[in-house]
């Protein structure tokens, strides 16, 4: 595969991020409700952010970004989750997701590299950076 089918593999696995997330925040109970419902609005919010950056760079070097649902459950390497209501499953979930996710973007990272593609390197770069910094802080509430 390369590296502009990783993209659009990344694409897929961010849009079902999305879903995910989305279930998270209208699922939330306990006693971390209101900390939880907000945090997971954050995230959904800046992965709407990520999802049109990277269908816009797909198409900025000459692709076309998949647009289908059917295609994302296909090739994401995210799964569709049951619903959770438990915000310790719920930031385990968000934090083997995000490990997915930085996974796939350090091996596009490199691929891009390779390719001498800079916009897709930085880009790749900032959600490295991003995501590093906020798998510290989910390990951390988790103890």
């Amino acid at each position: 595969m390369n590296y502009t089918e990783k993209l659009d593999q990344l694409l897929s696995s961010y849009q079902m991020h999305y879903q995910n997330l989305r279930s998270l925040h209208w699922n939330i109970k306990g006693n971390a409700f209101f900390e939880l419902h907000l945090k997971y609005e954050e995230l959904y919010t800046r992965t709407q952010v990520i999802i049109d950056d990277l269908a816009e760079r797909i198409l900025s070097i000459g692709e076309t970004p998949s647009s289908q649902f059917s295609v994302y459950m296909k090739n994401s390497l995210i799964s569709e989750n049951p619903i959770i209501t438990d915000g310790k499953n719920g930031v385990s979930y968000v934090l083997e997701a995000q490990r997915t996710l930085l996974g796939l973007e350090r091996e596009i990272l490199n691929l891009s590299g390779e390719a001498d593609d800079e916009g897709t390197n930085a880009l790749m770069s900032d959600l490295i950076r991003e995501k590093e910094k906020t798998n510290w802080m989910f390990r951390a509430y988790l103890g």
